[in-house]
């Protein structure tokens, strides 16, 4: 039985392994925080502890703020998509877990197109032809998000075929990941699901104290992985970003 001591430790470790994942690739907190944190706490419980580590690890994602403005003017059109896709799925199936197959098929989903990245093929998409692309990937992304809670697909995707630096493709993952996030929370406190009213009706007494405390290890753990990513060629890096999509794709399967 685990008691608070090595509860509170673990939890810890969880959120600092996480940042570090997230540091390396740019993604992955919210995957490997609730698979770990599973085996010793309510997954509500998880949840609420990973609301402001997850927001914040995006938006540090995001600097440097002078390179914002151009990655706005380039994506713009992509994160009015994720809005819309997300109120939109929201307001049509009720919110996350409302599909109870669209988790597995995400998986799956993702699989295939990890599988795929690892093979070496790669496509880039036309300039022209960006804009309205991204528009239509970012409704996709934001219908996925409202049933599912996943940001990735087919976000990432498209921004890897953008042909993006590897220090813009992580600042444009985090900006789309925390346009997700804040979505998703106005389209579930909007439905009246949000975090909040979870916590409260499971009584687990968890406010924002405890998830803010969870942001030390999260970002210590982030500027790890930041170290460590600067010391991988580009393609170790890609393969590693495969590699947690392809994680990620069989943790949503089972």
């Amino acid at each position: 039985m685990w008691n608070e001591g090595w509860m509170a430790a673990a939890t810890i470790a969880v959120f600092g392994l996480a940042g570090c994942v997230k540091g390396v690739v740019g993604l992955g907190l919210p995957t490997v925080s609730m698979a770990l944190l599973a085996v010793f706490m309510p997954p509500a419980q998880a949840a609420a502890l990973l609301l402001l580590p997850s927001l914040v690890t995006n938006l540090v994602q995001m600097r440097p703020v002078a390179g914002l403005r151009p990655l706005l003017q380039r994506l713009g059109w992509m994160q009015l998509g994720i809005v819309l896709g997300t109120l939109g799925g929201v307001a049509l199936w009720g919110g996350v877990g409302s599909l109870p197959a669209a988790r597995p098929a995400l998986g799956l989903a993702l699989v295939m197109y990890a599988l795929w990245g690892l093979s070496g093929l790669r496509w880039q998409t036309p300039a022209p032809h960006q804009a309205w692309l991204g528009a239509a990937c970012g409704l996709l992304t934001g219908a996925i998000t409202a049933v599912t809670g996943v940001f990735v697909v087919p976000a990432v995707a498209f921004l890897q075929s953008l042909g993006l630096s590897r220090p813009a493709l992580m600042q444009a993952m985090g900006l789309c990941f925390t346009t997700s996030t804040l979505a998703l929370g106005a389209g579930l406190l909007w439905q009246g699901q949000g975090l909040g009213a979870q916590a409260q009706e499971m009584g687990l007494g968890l406010g924002l104290l405890a998830s803010a405390l969870m942001l030390i290890p999260a970002l210590a753990g982030m500027h790890w992985g930041e170290l460590l990513r600067e010391k991988l060629s580009p393609e170790l890096f890609r393969k590693l970003l495969m590699l947690s999509l392809l994680v990620l794709g069989v943790y949503l399967c089972f």
